[in-house]
């Protein structure tokens, strides 16, 4: 009873929930082609289950061991039954074989005249992404229009890393000194979840991101705001004085903030305070959690190159103030 009562805790977990990264859950072309070849698989698998299973049953039933019974007599083989055997399999891989093969080129990153492109750079351990026909970066939290095809031309800076956002696109492995893409049309508005999906160090399970699909004229919004320089702060203001601290600090060597700095180790930082998350999206833009993370960077993320910042409280709370002002 016991081993029963387990089993079924084990099977309701199951069901539980939430599933921010299901790939049960297409919400983009690409996904709903890779939902649909599944579906497909899934379905021959049950049918030769259920045969395989049904003989199986039949022979256990038809043939089991009877008292009094004569002793059975030896099979030296039977054409049809393996010509049968043989060929069925075969049929069946080929009916899987060819929606497997059109899906592979649906998929392959082909986009139409007028998709929007996002180059996606691999980092350790975030993700940077710029759009070059609008002029504008961004880092971590990719912004799409809704039932626009986009088409991410992906590489990395250093290791192999895999993009993989399940219920819109992925996975895509991002290799230094080449380009492989994917391409997809979302067809709902949300946030959507995904990580790289190729181990690539100490916190390759820390390497998360997240998608903003928007509609257009919302994008548009952010495509503005970031096209903008950053907020100047307000004379004799906690974030005047963070700026200043951040001007004669280390995070002016790594960070990239228009007009203050040209850093290129890290993220860009010009309109960070607008941002959902920090840290490659894996933790919450906070007050509290941002100031955890300047004072200890490689505590919260093991491998972050971002050292311990030894600033004092006062400074410490400038320099936050600025960062949130940076919208």
């Amino acid at each position: 009873m016991p081993l029963l009562l387990a089993v079924v805790l084990v099977v309701l977990t199951a069901c539980g929930g939430p599933f921010p990264q299901s790939a049960l859950a297409p919400r983009s072309d690409f996904s709903t082609s890779l939902d649909h070849l599944f579906t497909n698989i899934f379905w021959w698998a049950v049918v030769v289950f259920l045969i395989v299973e049904a003989l199986l049953l039949y022979a256990i039933a038809r043939y089991r061991a009877r008292p009094g019974a004569a002793a059975p007599k030896p099979v030296h083989g039977h054409t049809a039954l393996e010509i049968g055997w043989t060929l069925a399999p075969a049929l069946i891989l080929v009916f899987i074989a060819v929606p497997t093969m059109r899906t592979i080129f649906e998929t392959a990153g082909n986009a139409p005249e007028g998709a929007l492109r996002v180059e996606v750079i691999g980092h350790q351990w975030w993700w940077e992404y710029r759009y070059p026909t609008l002029g504008i970066g961004a880092a971590n939290e990719l912004h799409v229009p809704v039932r626009t095809p986009v088409q991410l031309e992906m590489t990395s800076a250093d290791v192999i890393h895999s993009f993989w956002v399940p219920r819109l696109a992925g996975k895509r492995d991002l290799i230094q000194g080449r380009i492989n893409r994917i391409e997809f049309s979302a067809d709902s508005t949300g946030e959507y979840r995904g990580q790289c999906a190729e181990f690539c160090g100490a916190s390759h399970a820390n390497m998360r991101l997240r998608v903003v699909v928007q509609l257009d004229t919302a994008f548009q919004a952010w495509v503005d705001r970031q096209r903008a320089g950053p907020t100047a702060p307000a004379k004799g203001s906690p974030a005047e004085l963070g700026q200043q601290v951040f001007r004669r600090s280390a995070c002016i060597g790594c960070h990239t903030i228009v007009g203050i700095s040209q850093g290129k180790v890290g993220p860009e930082l010009t309109h960070v305070g607008s941002r959902a998350t920090i840290a490659g999206a894996l933790f919450p833009n906070t007050t509290d959690m941002l100031r955890r993370w300047i004072m200890n960077a490689p505590s919260l993320k093991p491998g972050a190159l971002m050292p311990p910042q030894g600033l004092s409280a006062a400074d410490l709370d400038a320099v936050v103030a600025y960062l949130q002002s940076l919208k």
